[in-house]
């Protein structure tokens, strides 16, 4: 998962990559956690790292110290590290970071579950945002709605935000 030429899978090196891969969404399961994040190429923002990666997928695993020991914790990236050979390739064109961190259930799971979570995992967080448009009510002229009523005052003798009897 080495960075290489358009139509590869990259890897995530930089702590600040993980970071900016964390901002965007998330799919969660038993067994891993997948955080993703489109990247920008042309955008203002596109600088440093990101802007040198390409565009092509990128992904992360981590594995915390909470989940176990040490050789635990390798066999747990190894694992994550075979099954996105074979989940990522799908996505491999798509401009974006993903991190994966892995849970102690991957030791336990079936690696044909692995794959799977993972291929949906990468679906839904590489799955580009969509602009939400005003809704119009006919082809004539917006209908705004009325202000919300301010809210009502508290009940004599309390008093909002106290959480002790006085």
């Amino acid at each position: 998962m080495r960075e290489g030429r358009a139509g590869t899978v990259g890897r995530l090196t930089k702590r600040a990559e993980f970071v900016a891969a964390a901002s965007g969404r998330r799919f969660h399961t038993e067994r891993m956690t997948v955080q993703g994040r489109l990247r920008d190429e042309t955008g203002p923002g596109a600088s440093g790292a990101s802007c040198l990666a390409g565009p092509f997928l990128r992904i992360g695993l981590t594995v915390t110290k909470r989940v176990g020991h040490a050789p635990e914790r390798n066999r747990i990236k190894r694992r994550l590290r075979t099954a996105c050979r074979l989940a990522a390739p799908d996505l491999a064109s798509v401009a974006a970071d993903v991190v994966v961190v892995g849970r102690r259930d991957i030791l336990t799971a079936a690696y044909a579950t692995l794959v799977d979570d993972l291929r949906r995992a990468l679906r839904v967080v590489t799955k580009p945002r969509t602009a939400r448009r005003p809704e119009k009510t006919s082809d004539g002229p917006q209908i705004e709605s009325p202000p919300a009523p301010p809210p009502l005052p508290p009940p004599p003798g309390e008093r909002r935000g106290s959480s002790h009897d006085d």
